[in-house]
């Protein structure tokens, strides 16, 4: 049985979907204090604050500790989660038409292992229709989702070539963890 200590809907339903054992108990971290210099070392960052966290609320007994975070960039920047509606057509509109990277950094702590992994999976999207932007934009999914992305949802008929896991930028690299827990 794994602690998700993370409140993403996402990682949950990544989790189900492998048949993966949790309960979800989120752990608070700001991101917002975090400066990086990349992507990847924002990512990492983030995930170790949540791991701090995580191990100082709970430890790893009686469930194995399990935090993630991710983050999108396109066009050389981090696109974080958008405060706003503006703020997210902006960041929507830097990956319409571009290549978009989602990173996720994974740590998944048990008595017998701790694992540490940064995976990444890359989008080129077709420019995004302008009606069908404000229609997402107008329903709100954005909202807690890095880079306004949804791979699973909004951002998918437009996806004209991927490389890596659709887990990976759904926010959990599952084929990863998949191998340590079974």
């Amino acid at each position: 049985m794994i602690r998700l200590a993370s409140a993403s809907q996402s990682r949950a339903q990544l989790l189900r979907e492998a048949g993966i054992g949790f309960i979800q108990t989120p752990v608070d971290f700001d991101e917002e204090k975090i400066v990086a210099d990349s992507p990847k070392h924002f990512v990492y960052q983030a995930t170790v604050g949540k791991y701090e966290a995580g191990m100082k609320q709970f430890g790893i007994e009686p469930y194995a500790l399990l935090v993630a975070d991710s983050v999108v960039t396109s066009q050389g920047q981090i696109l974080r989660k958008a405060r706003c509606v503006d703020e997210a057509r902006n960041i929507l509109m830097t990956q319409s038409g571009n290549v978009t990277s989602i990173i996720t950094c994974m740590i998944y702590h048990s008595p017998a292992l701790k694992l540490v992994d940064i995976s990444a999976t890359h989008y080129r999207f077709a420019p995004f229709d302008p009606d069908d932007l404000e229609r997402y934009l107008a329903s709100g999914a954005w909202r807690g989702k890095a880079g306004a992305c949804m791979v699973e949802g909004f951002c998918k008929p437009y996806i004209r070539q991927v490389r890596g896991f659709e887990s990976t930028a759904r926010g959990l690299s599952v084929e990863v963890l998949r191998a340590f827990t079974e």
